[in-house]
């Protein structure tokens, strides 16, 4: 499997956005500090995920979501409850 996920710093309370085939390891190398992009941001919760069958879909899924805008506001509205708004 191949996965999307979407993480909250419980610090700045901002999205991160990532991809990984392995869910499990990525969450903890994220929260050990290993990842350079949400080392200064910890911790992070994971707030949901998408999987996918193919790896190029879920990267296309990444892409989209980091693309901002449009994007960005579709994630916001997903998670609304999650993030309290």
């Amino acid at each position: 499997m191949h996965y999307v996920y979407i993480l909250q710093s419980q610090k700045d309370k901002r999205l991160y956005i990532g991809y990984s085939a392995n869910l499990k390891l990525r969450i903890i190398e994220h929260n050990q500090g290993k990842v350079i992009a949400t080392k200064n941001r910890r911790p992070l919760v994971l707030i949901g995920y998408e999987a996918y069958l193919n790896k190029k879909d879920a990267m296309d899924r990444e892409k989209y979501f980091k693309s901002g805008g449009k994007a960005h506001n579709d994630l916001i509205i997903r998670f609304k409850n999650t993030l309290g708004l």
